[in-house]
């Protein structure tokens, strides 16, 4: 009984975290798709463990980049503030703990971008 609060628990605080990751940035003005926004991840996961993950962008203005797993106990999985004349590009691996989508957005010249793509795994990689 036990294990099933805990579980309810992450569940829960992986949905305020992206609840609240959201309402941080929705005043900026709203969050576009957009094309020049490519993320690269696999379409199947052997591993939850250590699944490749990588952004980049032809954005001008890049600021951040954030990396949720809508699945994951705690969704949001990585954060980078990206300084002024730097290449807007990231990789990384991340833990998933089920087939879920990976949503990456990136902050440029005070708009949010978004891009997503559904990763099927096969083998959790988050205690499952």
């Amino acid at each position: 009984m036990e294990i099933v609060k805990k579980n309810i628990l992450s569940v829960i605080c992986g949905v305020i975290a992206l609840i609240a990751l959201i309402a941080l940035f929705w005043p900026i003005g709203g969050m576009y798709s957009d094309d020049q926004v490519k993320l690269d991840a696999p379409e199947i996961a052997e591993n939850g463990g250590v699944v490749p993950i990588s952004v980049t962008t032809t954005l001008a203005d890049v600021t951040s980049i954030a990396f949720l797993v809508s699945e994951n106990p705690n969704a949001l999985a990585a954060s980078y503030q990206i300084p002024a004349g730097t290449v807007p590009a990231v990789a990384n691996r991340l833990k998933m703990a089920k087939t879920t989508n990976v949503i990456v957005i990136v902050e440029a010249g005070g708009k949010l971008y978004s891009a997503t793509k559904e990763v099927k795994v096969t083998v959790g990689g988050c205690g499952g």
